[in-house]
């Protein structure tokens, strides 16, 4: 089979530009390196959908940056994605720092994006937790947060529900071109279609050289993250954040879609497969959020991690068709902020390819709505009751912490793009996400995992190959 198009690539930029072309008849494939989507920087970031002000005016970035933000409210209602309209402050102390706020407003105003500068006691009024040392701040009330693994998800589920096809554990090795059509050598597969888009995150550089396309250059620059517990009693209601310096946009103090706190990224350069923690890195995120937020306690901490953001070194997200390879689209460089021009992102490839000559006609029967797994724990009991005599398994509490039934794991795992590892199964539905990590359900959930995709349990993974979590047996020898 020959696919009308390729997409290298299962981040949030890649499952968006699927789940567009997903729209129209064209036969679309889509090709991972990873055991599942969302396992680059649309796994581990911060979650913000941006309103705007920082991108320079005039920029790709700052274009896509104001149309996805401005998109994301109707994106998420259709994929049913958590997402929330809650605002932003960006803190200055001190008149150094609030000479940045005047440069923002101004890029604010130029980039069509709504900012208004408050004064330090109008930004503790808004947010009590704030540092006194806060002069003054920069509000921008359509910044928000989003689930970025659901969001990513979710596009790829739609897109695959509209006969997208999704290759996993599929690195591409190697790319040929030939009498019009593209080959890709990808794991044990060789995949053909007659036009490629690269979307492979910190990847793209490598792959557009493969496919004799543009030689750009593109860095990776790791940013660690602390997550706090729901209960810690230190919170906002926006996210907040320092003003922005050469190293990016600075640690950040924000909740999440899922009502924890979150700090960071930090910003260091690194190999394209460093995504460790450190010591210094963590500590460097604790202590600029307690900068914000003096009385935030690392004690309510529960986790940490670190993610991958593709800088380019043109300073500015690379979306063009190759100019040395004319049946290659490079979608590079996409760092922050990335997750929220990721829809119209998508938009703007769709339109190149129709530039290009490829023919978008509407397919029959295509929807854009995705229908969320239901959460038992927040249903009405009346349909608690309802769903328990649909199926006995929502009576069975696998996950404690998050209030997860062994029937939502069922179904994380049998619908398109569904989980087949545990880290599949917590990004879906947050079975092993809570404070315990796992440690009581996580048996359990490879258990389902076994039972359902049929397989031993020695087989089952917490993120693909390499991550096993059974070594063998204690009794009756090990195999």
């Amino acid at each position: 089979m020959i696919y009308d198009v390729a997409i290298v690539g299962a981040g949030v930029t890649g499952a968006m530009i699927a789940r567009e072309l997903g729209m129209y008849d064209l036969s679309v494939c889509v090709v991972e390196a990873e055991a599942d989507v969302a396992s680059g920087a649309s796994r581990a970031n911060s979650g913000i959908v941006h309103a705007g002000f920082d991108a320079l005016p005039g920029t790709m970035k700052a274009r896509m940056n104001k149309h996805g933000n401005e998109m994301m409210p109707k994106v998420t209602r259709e994929l049913g994605v958590p997402f929330e309209e809650c605002g932003s402050l960006v803190v200055a102390f001190g008149p150094e720092e609030e000479k940045q706020l005047e440069i923002l407003m101004e890029r604010g105003a130029a980039n069509g994006v709504p900012v208004e500068r408050i004064s330090g006691d109008e930004a503790r009024r808004m947010e009590p937790v704030l540092s006194r040392d806060i002069t003054a701040a920069l509000w921008a009330p359509t910044g928000g947060i989003v689930d970025p693994f659901s969001l990513t998800i979710g596009a790829m589920e739609n897109a695959m529900s509209n006969g997208v096809t999704l290759y996993l554990n599929s690195r591409v090795t190697a790319i040929t071109w030939t009498d019009g059509v593209w080959e890709l050598f990808a794991g044990d597969s060789r995949i053909r279609a007659h036009w490629l888009i690269n979307a492979a995150g910190v990847y793209a550089d490598d792959i557009s050289r493969m496919a004799g396309g543009e030689s750009f250059r593109i860095r990776a620059r790791r940013g660690q993250y602390v997550l706090f517990d729901k209960s810690m009693p230190v919170r906002t209601k926006s996210v907040i954040f320092g003003v922005p310096s050469d190293r990016g946009k600075g640690v950040l103090f924000s909740p999440t879609a899922h009502v924890n706190m979150i700090a960071g990224p930090t910003a260091e350069f690194v190999d394209k497969d460093d995504n460790d923690t450190t010591r210094e890195g963590l500590q460097e995120a604790l202590a600029g959020v307690k900068r914000y937020a003096p009385a935030v306690d690392a004690r309510y901490a529960i986790t940490v991690f670190a993610g991958l953001r593709a800088m380019p070194e043109t300073h500015d997200f690379i979306i063009e068709r190759s100019k040395s390879a004319p049946g290659l689209f490079n979608v590079a460089g996409i760092e922050s902020p990335g997750l929220t021009s990721s829809p119209a992102i998508a938009e703007y490839v769709k339109e190149l390819l129709e530039e290009a000559g490829v023919r978008l006609v509407p397919k029959p029967g295509a929807r854009r709505i995705r229908r969320p797994i239901e959460r038992f724990s927040e249903s009405k009991p009346e349909r608690q009751r309802e769903l328990i005599a649909m199926d006995r398994r929502y009576a069975n509490v696998v996950c404690r912490c998050e209030q997860i039934t062994e029937a939502e794991i069922v179904e994380s795992i049998h619908l398109p793009c569904g989980a087949k590892t545990v880290d599949g199964v917590r990004l879906r539905i947050r079975a092993g996400a809570g404070r315990c990590h796992g440690g009581f359900c996580m048996p359990r959930v490879m258990a389902i995992l076994a039972r359902e995709l049929g397989r031993s349990l020695d087989e089952i993974t917490k993120s693909g190959p390499g991550s096993w979590i059974l070594e063998g047996r204690t009794k009756g020898g090990a195999r």
